[in-house]
């Protein structure tokens, strides 16, 4: 879990959920647990977007954006596939997007190694890119 959300979620707990260790984070206002039928209901899914100047944001899509960050960190497949709870590398594989920064660092990283080696090469010593 990210550092940067557990004051909110502690905060979150502390006011909304039960002290025991099983406890729900998340409830419905009677107290029982959120079930795909209940939840947009019982979470005023559609007044939060609303509220929040969003449209058409499902739920999942928020579990699908927080997996792509996670694999945009730098993750590797295993570590991934370990964090969404998925057993088939096609299913993390969904969540590896190609993106413009992503290809912009790697056209940054190919840019260092042909200077590093352009430096290397005026300065005298053997060798060359392609043999690295």
């Amino acid at each position: 879990m990210p550092s940067a959300i557990v004051p909110a979620l502690t905060e979150h707990l502390a006011e909304f959920a039960g002290q025991a260790d099983e406890a729900f984070v998340f409830l419905g206002k009677r107290g029982g647990y959120l079930r795909g039928g209940n939840f947009r209901r019982e979470a005023k899914w559609a007044e939060a977007l609303k509220e929040m100047g969003v449209k058409g944001l499902h739920f999942h899509d928020l579990r699908h954006t927080g997996n792509t960050l996670a694999a945009q960190s730098g993750a590797s497949l295993a570590d991934l596939k370990a964090r969404m709870g998925h057993d088939s590398d096609r299913a993390a594989l969904i969540y590896q997007h190609a993106t413009r920064d992503a290809d912009q660092r790697i056209a940054d990283a190919l840019s260092a190694r042909v200077e590093a080696e352009r430096r290397r090469r005026d300065g005298g010593e053997a060798g060359t890119l392609a043999e690295s």
